[in-house]
């Protein structure tokens, strides 16, 4: 049994926070770049250079990539060899964002109450996913979601019967109606069975897995990539203003479903689609 202090938690997660706000994701980049050198749209090509340009001025300059930091969603897999000590995980977790957004004067976006809609003040709290994995170590992955992509997202508790054509349809139109909103090029992450959260906690997942790379099953391979192309069809291009880079990626996750059932969503992350990962 390996014994860890919940405030080293702390600061990985307060460190997480201000790298992924400041930070483009490897993957992202490189995805990016290839876009910029595929796009036939002189304006799509304006404007993916400048949010190249943006996320290396974000580096250099240690400020946020996006005015809007996000709500701190907070992936751990925690080893069950682990013996946490001197406190609380998810305490520790929310003193770790709080930190974080304070250190780096990243934007405070999290009210106490979704009706009386009041700012907490140091964006907490976070929406922490927790996993128990084999061995003696903690992952700790920090995506601070956005709302102008979060609020594009969308389930759909479809039926058996809608199959592959209707997974399809769903997939599509949810990028149409988003259109410019979510600051596109996107990655569209989309999670398939469970039940209706665990639909939507694949989608999310999925948008963790790095751009350009593909479900080791081939069947779900080949639908990430036939629906790449038909989103990139849709036309609506970077910042949605027309072009053949409307998504850099399209991740599928999927799960076991009820017989009666055929859950989808789809979760889009905006043309940074942020995320840091660190291991203790």
């Amino acid at each position: 049994m390996r014994e860890v202090a919940v405030n080293e938690i702390s600061r990985v997660v307060e460190k997480l926070c201000i790298e992924a706000n400041e930070r483009l994701p490897a993957d992202i980049r490189a995805a990016m770049e290839q876009a910029l050198a595929a796009e036939t749209s002189d304006r799509g090509r304006e404007i993916l250079s400048l949010l190249l340009e943006n996320a290396a001025t974000a580096a250099t300059e240690a400020i946020p990539i996006c005015q809007d930091t996000g709500m701190a969603v907070v992936f751990v897999e925690l080893g069950q060899d682990v013996h946490l000590t001197g406190g609380n995980l998810s305490e520790a977790i929310n003193a770790g964002v709080r930190d974080g957004y304070r250190t780096a004067y990243l934007r405070n976006s999290v009210v106490r109450d979704p009706l009386e809609r009041v700012n907490t003040g140091d964006n907490t709290p976070a929406v922490i996913h927790l996993t128990l994995v084999s061995g003696s170590s903690i992952r700790l992955t920090v995506m601070p979601k956005g709302f102008g992509s979060e609020n594009m997202s969308r389930l759909g508790m479809l039926k058996p019967a809608d199959g592959v054509a209707g997974i399809k349809s769903f997939v599509v139109e949810t990028v149409r109606l988003a259109g410019g909103n979510p600051c596109p090029p996107v990655v569209v992450g989309v999670g398939i069975g469970g039940t209706m959260e665990k639909a939507a906690l694949l989608a999310k997942t999925a948008l963790l897995r790095p751009a350009g790379s593909r479900h080791s099953e081939a069947r779900l391979r080949e639908l990430e990539e036939d629906l790449l192309a038909a989103v990139n069809r849709t036309g609506i291009g970077p910042q949605g203003l027309g072009g053949r880079t409307t998504a850099l990626a399209v991740n599928m996750e999927v799960y076991p479903t009820h017989i009666a059932g055929l859950p989808v969503a789809v979760n889009i992350g905006c043309h940074a689609t942020r995320h840091a990962t660190a291991t203790i």
